[in-house]
């Protein structure tokens, strides 16, 4: 029997209602936006995304090449235009000022201690180290030695960074982790050869001496600018990609020299839990994260002279980088927070030196 044109009108109704309902209950978390097109048809939500990368002082050209990359990578693969802006500073000072309110989606940083500052204050979650392949860690370096050209002060080695009237240029390791990981290859070159603990410290009071250190800069490109744009300084303890970066500028006027033993510098990386979920980003973080790995990414790594490390591309290009004996915290004190507490924290070895100056 048909129906009425108004038993009609009163079911179109109803079903609209029904549908309108639905969509309304649905999980904005979980669910993909989408835009109508016409009657019955839909797309995926295109609009842009823009992420912020907090990250250590060093790192502006190898994140300008990931970056790049990565956003055709994930236009390709999702058909949506994806923007990420950097912050750079110093690796410490970095940690401090996501902690305080730098909205930050994602975090690179110099040390394994700035990334869990801010897991401790609550903003990244608990077992942040074993989210993405080989514990958080795309890429790990060293610190060398930059001289002037000729290596007027003969500079091989650490023991010779306190030879007379050698002068140094270094960040201070209270604010970068530049600073921070000279220090300890600086201790770990005395520890990890037959040296005592005592050894170390009057290698170091020597070392970070008014006689050797006129100049800590806040961060690490500021000490590059110290030692290769002001002409300061004999010898620049320096990350192994910036020392490559500053030698190739210097158009020979500066030369890189390895010394036998260094720090295993290890930069992990990691997504901020709660500001993805307020930004709605976490999705392409973690996907702007794992790309990291991917052999692409991997290869611009090793350009930008750091060190890969996915599991198939640390032999791939070992050939690329000199080899060197490396030592990690583990072995030049006995983990992180040791280190801080004997070397970095208020009133602990640094600044008893630096009391002496």
């Amino acid at each position: 029997m048909a129906r009425s044109p108004r038993a009609r009108f009163v079911t179109l109704v109803l079903f609209a209602l029904a549908a309108v309902t639905a969509v309304g209950c649905g999980n904005s978390a979980t669910s993909t936006p989408t835009l109508a097109v016409g009657a019955g048809s839909q797309v995926a939500d295109s609009s842009p995304i823009e992420l912020l990368n907090v990250a250590c002082d060093p790192t502006r050209e190898l994140w300008q090449d990931l970056n790049d990359r990565f956003s055709k990578h994930y236009e390709q693969e999702t058909g949506r235009k994806v923007t990420i802006k950097q912050s750079h500073g110093g690796s410490s000072s970095q940690a401090r000022s996501v902690n305080d309110g730098l909205e930050a989606d994602v975090v690179s940083l110099a040390m394994w201690p700035d990334t869990d500052l801010i897991h401790r204050s609550g903003l990244i979650a608990d077992g942040w180290q074993d989210r993405l392949p080989e514990h958080s860690l795309p890429y790990y370096s060293t610190i060398v030695f930059v001289v002037r050209k000729g290596n007027p002060k003969q500079i091989h080695d650490w023991v010779d960074l306190v030879k007379p009237g050698v002068e140094i240029i270094t960040p201070n390791p209270k604010t970068s982790g530049n600073g921070k990981l000279s220090f300890l290859a600086a201790w770990g070159s005395v520890v990890t050869r037959g040296g005592s603990e005592a050894d170390a410290e009057r290698f170091l009071t020597m070392l970070y001496g008014k006689e050797h250190v006129k100049v800590l800069d806040a961060a690490a490109r500021a000490a590059t600018m110290t030692f290769s744009k002001k002409g300061i300084g004999d010898v620049h303890l320096t990350w192994e990609n910036e020392g490559q970066q500053e030698v190739l500028e210097s158009r020979g006027e500066l030369e890189l020299i390895y010394p036998p033993v260094s720090f295993r510098a290890e930069p992990y990386v990691a997504w901020v839990d709660e500001n993805v979920k307020r930004h709605g980003t976490g999705e392409v973080a973690k996907a702007y994260l794992e790309f990291l790995y991917t052999p692409e990414a991997q290869e611009a790594i090793a350009k930008n002279f750091y060190r890969p490390n996915s599991s198939d591309s640390r032999e791939k290009y070992a050939d690329k980088f000199p080899s060197i004996k490396l030592f990690d915290v583990a072995a030049t004190i006995g983990g992180w927070d040791e280190s801080n507490r004997r070397f970095f924290n208020e009133g602990a070895l640094f600044d008893q030196i630096m009391a002496k100056r």
